[in-house]
């Protein structure tokens, strides 16, 4: 970068707080990271750090913002590259497992703010993203469903679920085997069994 990080303009130094905390979760605890070590990450003072963000749970909640915006654009993007239903699922699906690679932090995030009990921003925007996502999945598959590529008698939202939470799994293996690139390897397999349930038959 040529330009020095102390004289960044607001909008980009709120950019690079966002990814220094995706960076530090993918390293450690979400829960654990401190102020002071986005600070010292960055080269920065905890109270350059506040003049952006007032907490730390300002901080997340703006990379939970982020995560939603950048992921969905991702979704649409690779939906939109295929005319064939089945062909824009796969290439969603390989699309997030890619997204998830490249930000392994992002699932630490999201797994910890949904274990919270309480209602939080955070964990708002996480609910609007599975939301967003399912909706936009669900619109997706009753294509397929009526240009013959799906079965007619599919359960949209069950199948809708199912997508995200096969990615889910592949996430969880992934972190309990302390490889986040397995992802990548395992998800056109894995897509391939999925779709031989929804494709049509005939």
């Amino acid at each position: 970068m040529s330009r020095s990080r102390k004289h960044l303009p607001a909008e980009e130094r709120r950019g690079i707080i966002i990814k220094t905390v995706l960076e530090l979760a993918g390293e450690q605890n979400p829960s654990e990271i401190t102020t002071a070590a986005i600070a010292k990450r960055m080269g920065l003072t905890q109270g350059a750090l506040f003049r952006h963000f007032s907490t730390k749970d300002a901080i997340i909640e703006a990379a939970m913002e982020w995560v939603l915006k950048e992921l969905m654009a991702r979704v649409e993007k690779a939906g939109k590259a295929h005319s064939s239903p089945l062909a824009a699922l796969e290439n969603i699906f390989l699309t997030h497992s890619d997204f998830i690679t490249e930000h392994p932090g992002i699932p630490r995030m999201l797994f910890g703010e949904l274990q919270r009990a309480d209602e939080t921003g955070p964990k708002r925007i996480v609910q609007m993203l599975v939301r967003r996502y399912g909706e936009y999945l669900n619109q997706l598959i009753e294509k397929g469903k009526v240009c013959g590529e799906l079965d007619k008698a599919l359960d949209s939202d069950a199948a809708a679920n199912l997508f995200i939470g096969t990615i889910q799994g592949l996430v969880m293996q992934s972190l309990l085997a302390g490889d986040m690139r397995r992802i990548r390897r395992d998800a056109p397999r894995v897509f391939a069994i999925f779709q031989r349930g929804i494709r049509s038959k005939l």
